[in-house]
């Protein structure tokens, strides 16, 4: 049975006085697929500003938008409702040849994933590779999804979750040697890891539902992490089954709660929103962004 949402993602940008703004790029559209579908989408820019809509190399919808005055406050007011009908991993069957770890893309596979199985980041001592290497079995075969599946548990139950303010995203050994990060960080550490083993992995960016936030009444044990706010996770390309769903923030594979917006080769391609302002270096003064994403009954509220 599918499930419903209405989400607001509100961001603010605050400032002295007024200042002028250059194009900003805002990514707030999910990705409609097989198991997602956008029923209703607003964007609400004030000051008031000229909005295009665009595909980036990723078939992520894009608005390019022009604030048209000066003004002391930014702010990009995003709606939409959408339909989830539960996005598969565990249930989706790999194809033979993929089935255990060691495996190999078809060539045609190989030319389309390059990117996505090249690592970003380097690893001058090895220690990224030992890390991902520990979830290799050595007393049996290794099942390639198994395989991924006890990373991304392992990321959850062992990594303390730091939200971070800053932009960017902090290097994977820099998240192995705090044992902590945002969730940008543990999706950046487990696709490295799992480049490095030779495995295709894409970065995930959208909203993650938590009934703790929706429901107050609600007792699910203090929910998600990351939810109230923009969350990140990873894709990896399984042969037989396609893209499939790892959140090591909350160890999450699929379901209904993740909610794709954008898919990058690297987080640095897949910001909610970017874009510049000109006026007193000292003018800016912060920025506030606020998630809600509530579950709808359509039979009791229909869409308009």
């Amino acid at each position: 049975m599918p499930v419903h949402y209405d989400i607001t993602h509100t961001t603010v940008y605050r400032y002295a006085q007024p200042v002028r703004f250059g194009e900003h790029r805002v990514m707030f559209r999910p990705r409609d697929s097989h198991d997602l579908r956008v029923l209703a989408t607003d964007l609400q820019v004030t000051p008031e500003a000229t909005v295009r809509m665009i595909q980036d190399p990723y078939s992520n919808s894009i608005a390019l938008v022009q604030p048209q005055s000066e003004a002391s406050e930014l702010r990009f007011v995003c709606t939409f409702r959408i339909e989830h009908a539960h996005t598969q991993n565990l249930e989706l069957p790999l194809a033979p040849s993929a089935e255990q770890f060691p495996f190999s893309y078809t060539v045609d596979e190989y030319l389309d994933l390059e990117h996505y199985l090249r690592p970003l980041h380097d690893d001058p001592d090895g220690k990224l590779m030992q890390w991902a290497r520990q979830f290799i079995r050595t007393d049996g075969p290794t099942g390639t999804r198994e395989m991924l599946v006890q990373m991304n548990q392992h990321i959850r139950d062992h990594f303390s979750y730091a939200a971070r303010e800053e932009e960017g995203t902090q290097s994977p050994l820099k998240t192995l040697e705090l044992g902590s990060g945002s969730c940008r960080d543990f999706a950046l550490l487990m696709m490295e890891a799992a480049r490095r083993l030779g495995i295709a992995t894409r970065f995930v960016s959208g909203y993650l539902y938590d009934q703790a936030l929706d429901d107050a009444k609600a007792d699910n044990g203090g929910g998600v992490v990351g939810a109230g706010s923009t969350h990140a996770w990873l894709q990896a390309y399984l042969p037989g089954a396609g893209w499939v769903p790892f959140d090591p923030t909350n160890n999450l594979l699929g379901g209904t709660q993740l909610i794709r917006v954008g898919v990058a080769r690297d987080p640095r391609q897949a910001p909610p929103i970017s874009g510049s302002w000109v006026g007193p270096p000292n003018a800016y003064l912060g920025m506030e962004v606020t998630v809600q994403v509530s579950r709808v009954d359509l039979n009791l509220n229909p869409a308009s």
